[in-house]
């Protein structure tokens, strides 16, 4: 018993040290925790340093010192990568997944191993190495006009028309000094790139015109040269069943499906026509607008897309209210149009090669929702507030007169336009 009770404090000295190893334990892990806390913190800053310079360098068109200057960048934040024991290392690689893909954007990851007090006593590592990444790209712009001519004034606004694309941007492909001519109209736009490396806006916006965009790129390279929507599949072409005095109901018999006209004219001698969703092809003639009874061209017209082939031409009289909605896109008393499959965005598109212009004047009421293309032709938007139309525009060049109003969306793909800055994205 009394050896018993000599040896009785002893589990009290074991206990105590075996919890003081359990409190250093902790206190290395709370420091080291810390510590990773804090790197994995600056290691971010210098990721997100390391791809803006990087994304700087890739808008300014020296790829090649991207490495080199992200280096710089992540050693001023701490993470130097020439050191000779446990150096930081810096990746830069292409986004190939994710919303930010492509060649415009730069992801840099940095890592460094760091010295661990926990790890090493507990887990044998010496080091755990921290990391993080960013991406970085070149400011775009979404272009809605695309303007493909590449000599002229491919762009002319006179007498009170508007460009609004306060959310995407105008490229005008032409590299002559008159590329944009703006009098008496307004162009707000979130970018303007032309060719041109000499349109002068001093010279060429007059009488109260004015250019409002903060962002105005000349010298351009990267010019738009947007898809153009698939062939339609169809077979027999009917004769235009307007012209007379019957009003009358055209179109496929569903959204999907496709009808061919060699014309097909609406709204003649006061009669009011009804348009099915669907596709119409107008192969070799013309797509008239007529005023209509009661001044409308056409009643319906929610999800449709016009494929004018083999020189088809279109006119939209002064005085036709049309009602014009391409497919998926929003009714004029709201709603969605009917979907017309791979044609969905795209209200009209004259082939490339058809030179023939296309007109557009219409009435106080008109509505019109969806993509022009007309790439090889002039559009002519004309004549008062009523020839309004919302949706993008492809054509050789845009003319503009009497109030007429484009309210520019890019509901279709016509590239973008590159601004020179970098910006982190994620």
């Amino acid at each position: 018993m009394r050896l018993l009770k000599e040896q009785s404090g002893q589990a009290v000295v074991v206990s105590a040290a075996f919890m003081g190893l359990i409190a250093l334990g902790f206190l290395a892990l709370a420091v080291d925790a810390g510590s990773l806390f804090r790197e994995k913190t600056m290691a971010q800053g210098a990721a997100d340093a390391a791809a803006l310079a990087a994304a700087e360098e890739l808008s300014a068109g020296n790829s090649s010192n991207e490495q080199t200057v992200a280096n710089a960048i992540a050693k001023l934040d701490g993470f130097d990568t020439t050191l000779a024991t446990n150096p930081a290392t810096v990746t830069l690689t292409t986004p190939s997944s994710g919303d930010f893909t492509g060649s415009s954007y730069v992801q840099a990851k940095v890592s460094w191993p760091i010295a661990t007090i926990f790890w090493r006593a507990f887990a044998g590592q010496t080091a755990t190495t921290v990391s993080a990444q960013a991406i970085a790209g070149e400011s775009q712009s979404e272009t809605c006009v695309c303007l493909e001519s590449t000599s002229g004034d491919s762009l002319y606004m006179d007498n009170g028309a508007k460009i609004n694309s306060q959310s995407c941007g105008v490229i005008d492909n032409s590299n002559a000094s008159n590329a944009i001519v703006i009098t008496g109209s307004t162009l707000n736009a979130l970018s303007v790139g032309t060719v041109s490396t000499t349109w002068d806006n001093a010279t060429n916006i007059s009488a109260g015109g004015a250019v409002n965009s903060s962002n105005i790129v000349k010298g351009i390279t990267s010019t738009c040269n947007p898809a153009m929507p698939p062939v339609p599949s169809y077979s027999t072409c009917y004769s235009d069943p307007g012209g007379t005095s019957t009003s009358f109901t055209a179109g496929p018999s569903s959204a999907s499906g496709v009808i061919c006209y060699t014309s097909l004219t609406l709204g003649a001698n006061g009669t009011s026509d009804t348009l099915k969703p669907g596709t119409y092809v107008i192969n070799g003639g013309y797509l008239t607008f007529e005023s209509g009874a009661n001044g409308h061209s056409n009643l319906g017209g929610d999800g449709v897309f016009f494929y004018l082939a083999g020189g088809a031409s279109l006119t939209i009289d002064n005085g036709a209210n049309v009602n014009l909605v391409a497919g998926g896109a929003t009714e004029s008393g709201g709603g969605t149009a009917p979907t017309v499959g791979v044609y969905n965005g795209y209200l009209l598109y004259q082939v490339s090669g058809d030179t023939v212009a296309l007109t557009v004047a219409g009435g106080s009421t008109s509505y019109m929702n969806g993509a022009l293309y007309a790439p090889s032709a002039q559009i002519d938007l004309s004549n008062g507030s009523g020839s309004t139309v919302t949706g993008g525009v492809v054509a050789k060049s845009l003319n503009m007169i009497g109030g007429a109003i484009l309210n520019a969306t890019s509901t279709t793909n016509e590239g973008s336009l590159g601004l020179g800055s970098a910006k982190l994205v994620q």
